[in-house]
């Protein structure tokens, strides 16, 4: 059984409205006049992260991709409740409680609560994060309203957190301190978009972040949504760091369209609306399915895997 077949199996018992038929990034769920979007994601050593990364990272890290999938709904961040499970370095759970003081500071979202378990003395650890917040208006964006004409966007770059882990696991080395330290920061420490979602929120066709791959999301509007989504990879938006060790040729545009964990926003809008920020046009949704590349004005075949696919 696939991580698909087993989210069919569990789409039979979500049947509440508020759950959107487990095929968006939250659940939205009324709360007297207003609207509570809720979001939970887990991190698994060796898979998530690094076993060697800072603690303090991947504490910061667990609060930022659970905060970018209420950026997503343009959601105010309310409170995260964490499950944390102990492997028996006291060092480790102390630095992790550190980096997560410095992530609900900079992000002002308390911690309520949650549960502490032990895995025993050197076990793998998994970590798991609840975060809710308060939806901007009645419009929450979904991955179903895009339309054949409207205009694809991107926040910020792409592939520098993609860039960010080859470096910190020994894969590619940046030549000068400064561009290891912006795509190492990239990968260890996102932000999450939470200003430009809640500014976006009300004007968008569809919007979610980029978590497993832009390719890959880009799939995922383009099946609830039933269209094409047509995506240039000479527009992509790659930092100078990225390019410093990367470079920009065919290669990397595919590796930073597939790499993931970017946290930025992918969107699609009617291309007469006027959007409050500024953002990359990266392609346009036309009739059809699936994702489709273009290049140099021609279409070009997919790459074998569209991004992290969990197993």
């Amino acid at each position: 059984m696939t991580e698909l077949d087993f989210i069919d199996q569990l789409k039979t018992l979500a049947t509440h409205p508020a759950a959107r038929g487990l095929a968006d990034d939250a659940a939205v769920l009324p709360f007297g006049r207003h609207k509570l979007v809720m979001t939970h994601d887990m991190m698994v050593e060796d898979m998530h992260f690094l076993s060697g990364a800072d603690p303090a990272d991947v504490a910061w890290k667990l609060v930022a991709v659970n905060l970018s999938d209420l950026a997503a709904k343009g959601a105010k961040p309310l409170g995260i409740l964490m499950g944390y499970s102990r492997a028996g370095d006291d060092a480790w759970d102390a630095a992790f409680v550190r980096g997560l003081k410095e992530a609900i500071g900079h992000f002002c979202v308390p911690l309520l609560g949650g549960d502490t378990v032990s895995v025993g003395d050197g076990g793998k650890r998994t970590l798991s994060l609840t975060a809710f917040g308060e939806a901007k208006g009645h419009i929450i964006p979904a991955r179903c309203g895009a339309a054949p004409g409207h205009s694809i966007y991107v926040t910020g770059n792409i592939g520098d957190a993609w860039a960010g882990l080859q470096i910190a696991s020994g894969k590619a080395h940046a030549a000068d301190i400064e561009t290891s330290a912006t795509l190492l920061k990239a990968h260890n420490r996102p932000e999450p978009k939470l200003e430009d979602g809640r500014a976006l929120s009300s004007l968008v066709s569809t919007m979610m972040d980029i978590s497993d791959g832009l390719l890959l999301d880009a799939s995922r509007i383009a099946s609830a949504s039933g269209v094409n989504l047509e995506i240039d990879l000479d527009r992509l938006p790659l930092s100078k760091a990225f390019k410093n060790v990367f470079g920009e040729d065919d290669d990397a545009r595919l590796n930073a369209a597939t790499g993931g964990d970017d946290y930025q926003l992918l969107l699609t809008a009617s291309p007469e609306t006027v959007l409050p920020i500024n953002l990359t046009r990266i392609g346009q949704c036309r009739p059809g399915s699936g994702v489709s590349l273009v290049q140099k004005g021609e279409r070009i075949g997919l790459p074998e895997t569209l991004g992290f696919v969990h197993a």
